[in-house]
């Protein structure tokens, strides 16, 4: 066993532990910063496979600017279990539906796939003009099918810093409510 098949798995390794962190954390910045994590180690395989440019755009992109704004999101809003809303058992199904199609398109994709193993510290597939011909002639549906992931994702981020009107106007009648008695009181 080389290095690089050490290398291999001790990064496989930290990608799986650290994925399984990002799900399993209750603290959402333990997520973030978990989810930081298993970009670097993605990265490094990038690497391996000779694929230094998408290694260095995962880690400007993803764990750079991305995870940034993530974590300054996450900090912005207040995730506290008072002020969270009750999610309705519809959108609890709708949510478990649509993550089981994507297991399903997951795994009809990887069936049909070979097992032979990834060429490191070969081959020039991760180049830019490699990477294009193949992105845009070969695999097409699946670069457009992520495109709709990530416009799924940023409808689901609205959705989620969208702020129920009718709470913060009863909030603010509660708070309005509070100092006028104060004020009766003194």
């Amino acid at each position: 066993m080389g290095i690089t098949e050490i290398l291999f798995y001790v990064l496989s390794a930290l990608a799986l532990i650290s994925a399984i962190a990002v799900i399993a954390s209750k603290n959402p910045v333990y997520s973030v910063l978990s989810l930081i994590i298993t970009f670097f180690a993605i990265s490094g395989h990038y690497i391996l496979l000779n694929a230094q440019f998408l290694a260095i755009v995962n880690i400007i992109v993803y764990a750079g600017a991305i995870m940034v704004l993530f974590l300054f999101v996450i900090m912005l809003m207040n995730l506290s279990k008072e002020t969270e809303p009750q999610k309705n058992k519809w959108l609890k199904l709708a949510g478990a539906v649509a993550g089981g199609s994507l297991l399903l398109v997951m795994v009809a994709a990887l069936r049909h796939t070979e097992s032979a193993m990834a060429q490191m510290k070969e081959g020039d597939i991760g180049l830019i003009q490699n990477l294009g011909k193949v992105l845009f002639s070969d695999y097409v549906v699946p670069f457009e099918i992520s495109s709709v992931l990530f416009l799924s994702a940023m409808v689901g981020a609205v959705v989620i810093g969208k702020r129920d009107k009718d709470a913060t106007t009863t909030r603010r009648a509660q708070a309005k409510y509070i100092a006028e008695e104060e004020i009766h009181t003194v």
